[in-house]
């Protein structure tokens, strides 16, 4: 399918896994418009744009030392590409019909994943009249930032995630219970916890909760340094959402001054800045991305602080297969980043309550909501065994029809 016979596309939410390819199918020739909440449009601009820039510096590092395993190193897009795809959006807002192509009318409504994020119901007219639900990433009942996700819809055929359909998440108070016990242990040797983490909502999470844990007395006050300029540019849109009384933000949230800095917070927006902290020697924390050392600044950090058994790496969600946080967490004795072989002899945590997305049971309990059972689900968004799970869980608790469909595979949906 070529870009330009594609009339609308629909994006659920910012993070770069959904939004990634659209500077690629723009600058390909699509021209229709992409119809998303005002939120999401606002937090793809800037994940476009900086992953634009990462790519271009990338490309441009690994030509100068010579380590691409390709001729030339070259981005899948840069920040022009990116910034193209701006233009193209168009707002819905949350509950509000919006006709598209065909007649086909798109309803969003919140997804509880990060802030913007929305499910997609397409009401497809014609001879058979059909109504598709696709769940998008779906986030947490008790995350300590949004409320939780609208339910389902009625339905004739969903689509959903399943990136942890196959296990169940520890409660958000377990979870800082070994953040805490992380912190405090890194803390004594005199090292640094270094977290590599997604730029959107995550960041925002785990500064709520070093919030949380240094007011009570958990941990000691240590400095932090944000070191992202994306997720600090993300940052002062939750910041705005929380000052405006966006409906999307929990109300305890609202009442805090700025629920995101632990009193000790250092926001690093420069290269020099940056590159300051490859001289620290006193305890610290670092959130920095990318949230599975893919690329960013975190592997600088990880290159000083991995090979020192005095510091800790947390990894706060899901690490996908193939990168350099799933190899970490798998327990890896030795990681490849910017052309080097590096020793693992740091802590390293995986606390996954830290996520944005639903577990396997709490998906299940969601979709339970649904007014009536629909005709097919397909689970989508998962690596097989999750995917396989979660289908699993659907037949045996709902008693749904229920594919894990195959890759390139068509179906009817009328």
């Amino acid at each position: 399918m070529l870009p330009s016979s594609i009339d609308a596309v629909v994006l659920t939410h910012a993070h770069l896994d959904h939004s990634g390819m659209l500077p690629v199918l723009v600058r390909d020739g699509f021209t229709g418009p992409i119809l998303a909440t005002p939120q999401t449009a606002a937090l793809a601009a800037i994940v476009m744009a900086d992953a634009g820039h990462l790519q271009e510096e990338e490309a441009q590092y690994a030509n100068d030392r010579g380590f691409s395993k390709h001729r030339l190193a070259v981005p899948l897009f840069t920040q022009v590409d990116a910034a193209k795809v701006s233009a193209q959006f168009r707002h819905v807002a949350f509950d509000t019909p919006a006709e598209t192509a065909g007649g086909v009318t798109v309803t969003l409504r919140p997804a509880g994943h990060i802030l913007g994020s929305s499910t997609v119901t397409l009401s497809v007219p014609g001879r058979s009249p059909c109504t598709l639900f696709f769940s998008g990433d779906v986030g947490r009942k008790e995350h300590p930032v949004l409320c939780p996700p609208a339910a389902p819809p009625a339905a004739d055929v969903m689509l959903v995630e399943s990136t942890y359909g196959d296990r169940s998440h520890e409660t958000h108070e377990d979870a800082l219970g070994r953040l805490a016990d992380v912190i405090s242990r890194t803390a004594k040797r005199g090292g640094t916890v270094v977290v590599p983490s997604f730029a959107v909502d995550r960041t925002e999470v785990i500064l709520l909760a070093l919030r949380e844990l240094t007011r009570s007395g958990r941990i000691p006050s240590l400095p932090v340094y944000a070191d992202s300029p994306m997720a600090l540019a993300v940052l002062d849109l939750y910041r705005s959402a929380v000052a405006e009384g966006d409906p999307e933000v929990r109300l305890h949230v609202t009442d805090q001054e700025d629920p995101f800095d632990p009193g000790t917070l250092k926001e690093l927006r420069t290269s020099d800045e940056s590159r300051s902290l490859n001289s620290l020697e006193f305890p610290s924390i670092i959130i920095s991305a990318s949230g599975m050392a893919t690329g960013g600044r975190v592997l600088h950090h990880l290159r000083r602080c991995l090979p020192d058994s005095r510091c800790a790496v947390v990894l706060p969600g899901f690490q996908a297969e193939g990168t350099r946080g799933r190899l970490l967490a798998e327990g890896a004795r030795t990681v490849k980043m910017l052309g080097r072989y590096v020793p693992v002899r740091a802590e390293i945590a995986v606390i996954d309550a830290l996520s944005a997305h639903a577990d396997g049971p709490e998906l299940v309990d969601w979709l339970r909501q649904a007014p009536k059972e629909p005709h097919t689900v397909y689970v989508v968004h998962g690596e097989p065994d999750s995917s396989r799970a979660m289908a699993n869980r659907l037949i045996d608790d709902l008693g749904w029809n229920v594919v894990v469909p195959e890759y390139g595979e068509r179906v009817r949906v009328d």
